[in-house]
Parts: structure tokens; sequence; C-alpha cells
């Protein structure tokens, strides 16, 4: 249920139901993964070997060793808590649940083995042990598209208490709203004064103050309570709250005072019985810097080799239908404030630049690029649309102007613009492709669009990157926000 909309106080918990459907479905595809991995390893150890049949002594000790074998690896997944229902389409905590749990298993296994005197088949463990991972990861990843979806329609969603100062509630309430496949629905707030305190939420009640919230969920029946960090929210406080919440089940939510950092960056350390959150410093410079260049030049040293001869094409096609050069410059502010060249293919008439303030109709913004530009021409609204426009900015990125992924290049016009948080944006390279343009483009609103920008920022990987450029793949065969 939107977060604006209103919500009645107190029809009966679901959250059980849910919960129990949700853990069977992941159960269902764990167990079909398990069992791929265990025949596949029965089959390559055996029915490659003429020799042994499947009735043949060591034949049947395999057979009962896969059956066992299979049955325990489903029983360390639960065990471990990797099909808890607060863990199932969380990423990172998920799948290191299940990677414990079966390395622990297989550790369990060899110990006994080992025990016994029983010779395990090494070729047996090498197929059971990597493809029942990656099958189960496999299943998990498709489980969590596909909660996701359905949390976005209205199911399986937690009914969810807000908790803290006015602020700090008003800016999860709305990142709870924009984020609608997370599965919280808002359905009233606690804050410092009660109901006396206008809601910080349009259509959610204030229920109480931060003392009643036990009773709050109690009689709200809810499923989850956040607290939200703020002068309110003590260390004592929150440990009461723990201890009320109890008898009720709900789940404790504590939300610091830390936005858009991801969580490999967050390590908590415990200092006398208090979880310190440790944030690492983002990854500017140094051997993460040098890695992602190297990755850069590889990368774009094959995108040039296979597009050069496609793009030449394209230029005459620009020349044929448009006067002016095929290739566009433009200055764009780069690393650390510093100007360089940017290249791509001209899609607009010569001296598009001199009627920009007619094509906005007005100032220019941040992120200016007006939908129906009639600057345009025809072939460029196709290359626009595509993407093609793009690929000559490969030579920026071999030059060290740019990187394959970070945030959009952008003219003086724009940087001249930026507050402090923006500037933020100077720190890396900016990309060929990135958050942004895998994340809705020019559809997206201002202030998502800065964040993405940030978040990319503070929080680079490696792996990141290559995730985003197969993101770029797909939203380049299914442009959206791009005019």
């Amino acid at each position: 249920m939107p977060l604006g909309g209103t919500t009645p106080v107190g029809p009966p918990r679901t959250g059980a139901r849910w919960q129990a459907s949700l853990s069977g479905r992941v159960l269902l595809v764990d167990v079909a993964a398990i069992v791929v991995a265990v025949v596949a390893a029965y089959v390559v150890r055996f029915d490659l070997e003429v020799d042994v049949g499947l009735l043949e002594p060591r034949g049947g000790q395999y057979l009962l060793i896969s059956v066992v074998l299979a049955e325990a690896w489903v029983l360390a997944l639960g065990l471990g808590g990797a099909r808890s229902h607060r863990v199932i389409g969380a990423g990172r905590e998920e799948n290191l649940r299940v990677v414990r749990a079966s390395l622990a298993l297989f550790g369990f296994a060899a110990v006994v083995c080992y025990l016994l005197k029983f010779d395990l088949a090494r070729s047996y463990v090498a197929v059971a042990l990597p493809l029942g991972l990656v099958s189960i990861l496999a299943g998990r990843r498709w489980v969590a598209r596909r909660l996701r979806a359905d949390r976005a329609r209205g199911e399986y969603r937690r009914r969810t208490l807000l908790v803290g100062a006015f602020e700090t509630v008003q800016d999860l309430g709305i990142r709870m709203r924009r984020e609608r496949s997370a599965g919280f629905d808002v359905i009233g707030v606690c804050l410092p004064g009660g109901a006396a305190t206008p809601s910080p939420l349009p259509g959610v009640p204030v229920l109480g103050d931060v003392r009643d919230v036990a009773a709050v969920a109690r009689r709200t029946r809810v499923d989850a309570v956040a607290v939200t960090a703020s002068d309110t929210a003590t260390t004592r406080t929150i440990k009461q709250i723990a201890w009320d919440l109890e008898p009720s089940g709900a789940d404790l939510l504590v939300v610091p005072g830390l936005a858009d950092v991801a969580s490999p960056r967050l390590l908590m350390t415990p200092v006398d019985g208090v979880p310190v959150v440790q944030v690492t410093p983002p990854g500017y410079t140094g051997t993460q810097h040098a890695l992602k260049r190297a990755f850069d030049v590889v990368v774009a040293g094959l995108g040039l080799a296979v597009v050069t001869v496609p793009l030449l094409l394209i230029a005459a096609l620009v020349r044929l239908t448009s006067p002016g050069p095929a290739l566009f410059r433009q200055e764009r502010v780069g690393l650390n404030g510093e100007p360089f060249t940017l290249y791509k293919l001209r899609t607009m008439r010569t001296g598009a630049e001199a009627q920009l303030g007619h094509a906005l109709g007005g100032a220019a913004g941040v992120f200016y690029k007006p939908k129906a530009d009639p600057r345009v021409t025809r072939l460029g609204q196709f290359l626009r649309r595509y993407s093609v426009d793009e690929f000559p900015q490969l030579i920026n990125v071999l030059r060290g102007d740019m990187s394959l992924v970070g945030p959009r290049p952008q003219v003086a016009l724009e940087v001249a613009q930026y507050d402090d948080a923006l500037r933020r944006r100077l720190l890396v390279k900016p990309g060929l492709t990135g958050l942004w343009q895998v994340s809705g483009r020019s559809d997206l609103p201002l202030d998502q669009s800065v964040r993405l920008d940030l978040y990319y920022v503070e929080n680079w990987t490696l792996l990141g990157d290559v995730a985003i450029l197969l993101r770029t793949a797909r939203a380049m065969l299914r442009p959206e926000g791009a005019y």
C-alpha cells in the first residue's frame, strides 16, 4: 500500500503467513538446486566409468551418500539462517549465509570421512560443492527478483512503525515510499511529543510518543519497528524498545544516520557491548584506482576494435543527412574540475549550441536536457535513443579523460551551479555510462539523479562497474529516458 494512503490501524497481523510462504518458496528452490548438484556429481563419478554400476558396492554407497548429503545440505541452510525471511532478498548477507552453511557442511563431512577412514572421491566433491553453490545462489537471485516485483505490487510487505525525530522519520518514510520493492508499509509514526506533533508523512498518523512504541506496536500488530538516528534514540532507549518488543514478535530495525553508504564500507565493531559502525573511506586513489584504469584501457580498446567500422559508416550517414562534421567536440569538466574535450557523433544541427537558451525556454539547471529538442536531427534522435552517439567517448576513455563508468560529464555552465555535495562528483572521472544512465536517465527527478551519482562516487567497486556495464547493454536495447 502506498505510503501516502490511509492505512487501517488494527487489522489482523498477516506477517507470519507471508513469511512462511516466502520461506517455502526458497525451500523449493534450494531443494531443486541441491538435487541437481548431487545428481550431477554422482553421474560424473560413476556413469563415466563403465565398470561401476548403480548397484555395485561403491556405487550404492555413493547413492546413499548423495541422498544424505542432499538432506543435510537443505537442513544446514535452514540452521544457518539462510531461509530466514529477514535475509531473503537481502543480497550480500543472504549470500554469505548460504556460503557459510555450505562450506560448514562440507567441512563437517570431511572430518567425519577422516575419522571413519572413508576416502570420499575428490571428483564427487569437486562437482557437488561448486555446482551446488552456484545453483543455490542463482535460485536465490531469481527469488529476489520475483520478491521485488511482488513487493512493488503490494505483496510480501511488512507493516512498519517509524520512530524518531521529525526530520529523520520523514527522510526514511520518503525513501521507503520511493523504494517500494524493499517491502515496507508505513502504518504510523511515533515522535517526541506524541499525537500533538504534526505528522511528517502525508496520510500517516502519529500514533504516540517514543516512549509508547511497544504499546503502539502491540495495538497495531506491526511486523517491524524502525528506529531512526536522533537525539531521542539513545542506547538506553533502543535497548528498552528491544526488550518491550520481544512479546509482540515485531522486528526491530535500527537505522543509523548514514545515507547512501554501501554495506561493504561498513564494519561493525563491538565496544563494551555497544555496536560501533566504522565507515571505511572511498577508494578514490591507490591500488583501486590503478585497477580501474587498467580495466578501462582493456575494455575500451576491445570496444573500439569492435565498433570502429560501424562508427565510420554511421559517421558517413551523419554527413549525408545533415551539413556539418560527423564528430561533435565539446569542452566538459572532468576529474578535479579539469576541462577536457569530449567526442560524440553529431546529433544536432550545426550551430545548435548558440540556440540552447531558446531550446530550454529559460535558465539551464544542473541536469538540463529537453525531451523534445528541436535542434536534434532525425538521425540524431535514433542515435541518442540507442546511445550510439556516445561510442566515440571510448577515445576519451583511452586518453584518460573519462572512465567507462562514472557520473555523467557536464559542461562548465552546470558545474558552476554545484553546491558542496555536488562537487563530490568531480572526485572521480566522468563515465561513458553510470548509475544515472541505467536507472532512468532524463526521466529521473533532479534529487534522485544527484543521489545516484554521489552514491557511485562514495561506493565504487570494480564488480559494481561490471554490473553497470551489463545493465547498460540491456538499457541500450530497451532505452528509457534517452532524448
